[in-house]
C-alpha cells in the first residue's frame, strides 16, 4: 500500500510517519509538504530501517500538476497540510481559505483524477464554534473562526468524492504531546514549555473556557489505523480529554508546585467547547491507555533542563 501525506513534514505528521514507517503493510510513505513552518525536525535524527520506503515531495496545495504527478499509483491520503490556530484567533481570513479551503479543492480534483481509493481528511473540532455542553458528529457545526469555517469549507471539497471513493473526516481536539517537532504555540505544550522554563503562565479570561484535547501519539495511532480499518466512511470525532483553562493549570502545578500564575482579564468569561469522548470511532480503532499526568510527565521528561 502506498500512502501520501499532505504536511507530513509537520508535528502531527512527524508522529504518524513513525508509525507507518513500521508497518510492514505499507509499501511506501510519500511526504508532500511546502515547508512553512520552517521545523527540519522531520529530517534528521536515525535513518529508518527501510531504505526507500520514505520520500519527499517539497510542494504546495495550490500547484495542481505536482500535486496530481505525485498522486499516481497512491492508495491512501491523509490530508493533514493546513494554515492552523490556537483555538480562537481570528484574523488573515485569506490565509486560511486559500489553504484550508482552496487547497483541498485542489487535493480533491487530484484524488479524482488519480483513483485513489481512500482519503482521510484531519479536520478539528473548531468546525462546532462554540459549544454549552460536548458535542457528537451530529451536532450541526457552526463555526466562528476564520479557521473553523475554512477547515468545514474543506470538509466540503472532500465530501463530494464519496461516491467515488472513501472519505474519511477526523473531527480532532487541540493536540498536545511531545515530539521533535511539537507546536509551542498549543495551549497545552506552551502551559508545560513555560513552567519549565520562565516558572510563569498567563491565563486569557476567568480561566473556566473549556477545551477539548487529543494527544499527538493517539491521533497518529488513529489515523493510521483509518489507512486500513474496515469502517464506514463518514464523520468522525476525536476527543480524550475536555478540561477547563483552571483544570489545565492544576495539571501542570502537580509537576511544578512552584508555579506562578498571571490572571488578564480575569473577569472576561471566553467562549467555550467540549466535545464527545465516547465518539464512534472508538467502536473501531482501540487507543493506547496512558493517563494524562503520565502524557505531561513525559512531556517534561525530554526538556533539556
Amino acid at each position: 500500500m502506498r500512502v501520501l501525506i499532505t504536511g507530513g513534514a509537520g508535528y502531527i505528521g512527524m508522529s504518524l510517519i513513525h508509525r507507518l514507517m513500521a508497518d510492514d503493510s505499507i509499501t511506501e510513505v510519500v511526504i508532500y509538504d511546502n515547508m512553512a513552518r520552517s521545523n527540519y525536525a522531520f529530517f534528521v535524527g536515525e535513518r529508518y530501517a527501510v531504505p526507500g520506503k520514505c520520500t519527499f515531495v517539497r510542494g504546495e496545495l495550490m500547484d495542481s500538476r505536482l500535486l496530481t504527478s505525485s498522486l499516481r499509483g497512491i492508495d491512501v491520503v491523509i490530508h493533514l497540510a493546513a494554515k492552523v490556530s490556537t483555538p480562537f484567533s481570528d484574523s488573515d481570513a485569506h490565509a486560511y481559505d486559500q489553504v484550508n479551503h482552496w487547497g483541498s479543492a485542489q487535493l480533491a480534483n487530484a484524488v479524482e483524477e488519480n483513483g485513489v481509493g481512500r482519503v482521510i481528511y484531519l479536520s478539528s473540532a473548531s468546525v462546532y464554534g462554540s459549544t454549552e455542553m460536548p458535542v457528537n458528529e451530529h451536532y450541526a457545526p457552526s463555526p466562528n473562526t476564520f479557521y473553523g469555517i475554512s477547515k468545514l469549507a474543506g470538509e466540503k471539497k472532500l465530501r463530494r468524492l464519496q461516491d467515488s471513493c472513501e472519505v474519511y473526516i477526523l473531527r480532532a481536539a487541540n493536540v498536545y504531546g511531545y515530539n521533535p517537532a511539537m507546536r509551542i504555540d498549543a495551549v497545552l505544550n506552551k502551559f508545560l514549555f513555560l513552567a519549565n522554563y520562565h516558572g510563569r503562565i498567563s491565563v486569557e479570561g476567568d480561566g473556566q473556557q473549556y477545551r477539548a484535547f487529543i494527544h499527538v501519539d493517539k491521533l497518529a495511532q488513529t489515523l493510521e489505523q483509518l489507512c486500513t480499518v474496515d469502517m464506514k466512511p463518514g464523520i468522525y470525532n476525536l476527543c480524550e480529554h475536555n478540561l477547563t483553562i483552571q483544570n489545565l493549570v492544576r495539571e501542570v502545578r502537580l509537576l511544578y508546585p512552584e508555579l506562578e500564575v498571571l490572571s488578564i482579564n480575569h473577569n472576561m468569561p471566553l467562549r467555550s467547547i467540549q466535545v464527545e469522548t465516547q465518539s464512534k470511532i472508538l467502536d473501531h480503532i482501540a487507543l493506547d491507555q496512558r493517563s494524562l499526568q503520565d502524557e505531561l510527565g513525559d512531556m517534561k521528561s525530554h526538556f533539556r533542563f
